[in-house]
């Protein structure tokens, strides 16, 4: 997968889960992308949706094998051993948490991927 192809694909993720979510800007989608993790209900449930279509989470419950095969799939290789320790380091962060009604296990997880991975990606 070349970084061209890996952008495109977070295009189509967000081009889809943007619109779900009238109160969350391009301006603060701009700033998620930049690292710049909002803790509100609309913005952590714009997080949960993209990393639902990225197979990351499940039902505010991260899914560690499928984010390992999807990582494969979807990420330049350069990318791939930094994200595979953070996302083991990660592992945990969703653990206790309710997704309803705030999504709070995709602000937990996306924050501990940011703190724990060097390059942040997110569409």
């Amino acid at each position: 997968v070349t970084e061209e192809q890996m952008r495109s694909a977070g295009k189509l993720m967000r081009d889809v889960c943007l619109p779900k979510f009238p109160k969350v800007s391009v301006e603060v989608a701009d700033g998620i992308t930049k690292g710049n993790l909002p803790n509100t209900k609309d913005a952590n449930c714009y997080i949960n949706c993209i990393l639902e279509m990225m197979q990351a989470i499940k039902k505010g419950k991260f899914q560690l094998d499928q984010t390992l095969k999807q990582l494969d799939i979807m990420l330049p290789d350069h990318y791939k051993d930094e994200y595979k320790q953070g996302i083991h380091k990660c592992k945990d962060a969703t653990v206790g948490l309710k997704n309803a009604p705030n999504c709070d296990p995709a602000h937990a997880l996306l924050s501990c991927l940011k703190e724990n991975i060097s390059i942040f990606l997110f569409p």
